[in-house]
């Protein structure tokens, strides 16, 4: 064999293992967009699976247990769990975790499970409890969980879709949850001024975000940080502590 046709070999090889092989992506891979709060806080829309997002502290939703409820869910939270090798699940069939309205459970991630360092379930109730209002109550209470944990970044993922539920709008959720989020992180922030709460930064928020639900969830976000400046601006600047006489 000629070197010429023995260079040619290797070069067909390598090119037919590249194409039959499964390609693997690095996190730099992830489509993402960024929108800024007034606050500073980074927005990161990305489209990314709960069991990929590298940060201290991921979020997801469920609503209140039941056997046919499992038996609609699919996708995100089915990998998640078999991530964690039935963590969750096990907690919820036990009642242990049944997903009561604005129930949570923080979870210290086993190693080499997921990427996120603590994952904190949120209860939505029952699929007639859901509402733009209480998903604002659950991004206030997953900012209010961080702070109190002191961790700068967090991933949020509500599951509705993959829970079999498309009773809200996805870019809605994602308003409602995001506005929930920064006006309990304002709050924080006028607390900890007034020496009421600890020093508190929140860096990034991230929302992930399906392909199919990426465009309107971007909408939804950028929506929240106008609805939420404008609530800002309204709020009462004078101290929560009055004086005695």
């Amino acid at each position: 064999m000629t070197n010429s046709l023995r260079t040619f070999c290797i070069l067909l090889a390598f090119v037919i293992g590249s194409i039959s092989s499964t390609p693997t992506y690095a996190a730099d891979t992830v489509k993402e967009t960024i929108v800024k709060s007034d606050s500073g806080v980074l927005l990161k829309i990305r489209m990314e699976g709960p069991y990929t997002a590298d940060v201290p502290l991921q979020v997801v939703c469920y609503f209140k247990y039941s056997a046919a409820g499992v038996q609609k869910m699919k996708g995100a939270p089915v990998e998640l769990d078999k991530h964690l090798n039935g963590v969750i699940g096990a907690l919820r069939e036990r009642g242990e975790f049944v997903g009561n309205r604005l129930e949570t459970i923080l979870i210290n991630a086993p190693k080499d499970s997921i990427k996120a360092g603590h994952l904190l379930l949120i209860g939505l109730g029952s699929e007639d409890e859901l509402s733009l209002e209480l998903m604002e109550q659950v991004g206030a209470t997953a900012l209010r969980t961080a702070a109190s944990l002191g961790l700068k970044r967090v991933a949020f993922a509500p599951l509705l879709r993959d829970q079999g539920n498309d009773k809200l709008a996805t870019g809605a959720v994602e308003t409602a949850v995001v506005r929930g989020a920064l006006l309990a992180y304002d709050t924080q922030s006028r607390m900890h001024k007034q020496q009421l709460a600890n020093s508190y930064t929140l860096e990034e928020w991230w929302i992930e975000a399906g392909p199919a639900y990426y465009d309107e969830t971007v909408a939804g976000v950028e929506k929240a940080v106008a609805e939420t400046s404008k609530a800002i601006k309204t709020r009462l600047s004078t101290p929560y502590a009055t004086k005695k006489n």
